[in-house]
């Protein structure tokens, strides 16, 4: 009876640890959500800002250096998609994963496919894609400009080879009423239905914008920082909508720990009772035996 209820200590006192580490994950987690949260918030005004600038840049003649170049492999799709480096987020990377290979089997050519994250290129890894280079996630909002820089370059780098054609965006973003969903979003090249779209929005006042000497490198400066804003917005909603699930993947296993402590003390205390009972009876047995 004794070992068996010094085992049953130890599994309350081991679930009570785990108890600990789990409040403590979802404390991390919630910070976090709220966090990259902001940090996307903050992005909307300077995407509006963005925007506003390059629809002033296309009231001229589109610079022909900036207009899609043909290539041998335009045909040749680049995703960058962006996953987790960590576990504890449920169904996070297949879901994405999922939808990735979904999304690039109805498009024609070839797939390559850099992944942001070490789990997610497990994920793909497993796939009939290309997995490319693997970028590690950040850890932090400061991080994200360093690992979009770095992207930017690779992107850069294999369009001006001639080794890719288009490049498209993957990753979970927070949705109102659920955790997250899967959205994907082609990023190059910015062509004529690209320039179209920015161009069908409207002056916000009756001031219309005039572009000084210089309009080229004011393009080219716009639709650098319509890039970074696309991929740091990108990164961030991944990050919020992993943190998401993490904090719900914490919650469920917090209930389950409950609902393990409340069997394991229920186990305890009756074990615990018919020991005392047991010794009750003894005592009793002995009593009557002796006054026999």
């Amino acid at each position: 009876m004794s070992a068996t209820a010094a085992s049953l200590r130890r599994k309350i006192a081991t679930a009570g640890d785990l108890e600990s580490v789990v409040r403590t994950m979802k404390a991390m987690a919630a910070s976090s959500i709220g966090q990259y949260e902001n940090a996307v918030r903050a992005l909307d005004d300077y995407d509006r800002t963005v925007q506003l600038g390059l629809l002033a840049c296309f009231r001229q003649p589109l610079p022909t250096t900036l207009r899609p170049r043909k290539h041998a492999n335009d045909e040749t799709i680049g995703a960058v998609v962006f996953g987790s480096d960590q576990g504890l987020v449920g169904q996070f990377n297949d879901h994405l994963g999922d939808f990735v290979v979904e999304t690039l089997a109805k498009l024609p050519g070839r797939k390559v496919v850099w992944s942001v994250g070490e789990r997610i290129q497990v994920r793909l890894a497993g796939s009939d894609l290309d997995v490319g280079v693997q970028f590690p996630l950040p850890n932090s909002i400061g991080a994200i400009t360093t690992l979009v820089g770095q992207v930017l370059q690779e992107v850069e780098n294999r369009r001006a080879a001639g080794e890719i054609g288009q490049v498209y965006l993957f990753h979970n973003r927070p949705r109102s009423g659920a955790i997250y969903e899967p959205v994907s979003q082609r990023l190059l090249p910015l062509d004529d239905a690209w320039q179209k779209e920015i161009s069908a929005r409207s002056w916000p006042s009756r001031n219309l914008p005039e572009i000084m000497p210089g309009g080229e490198q004011t393009l080219f400066a716009f639709v650098r920082e319509y890039l970074f804003v696309s991929l740091f917005r990108a990164c961030a909603e991944s990050l919020a909508s992993e943190n998401a699930s993490r904090l719900t993947a914490m919650q469920r296993a917090e209930k389950n720990i409950d609902e393990l402590l409340e069997n394991l003390d229920s186990d305890f205390h009756r074990l615990r009772q018919s020991a005392i009972d047991e010794e009750l009876f003894d005592v009793v047995s002995g009593f009557e035996a002796y006054g026999r």
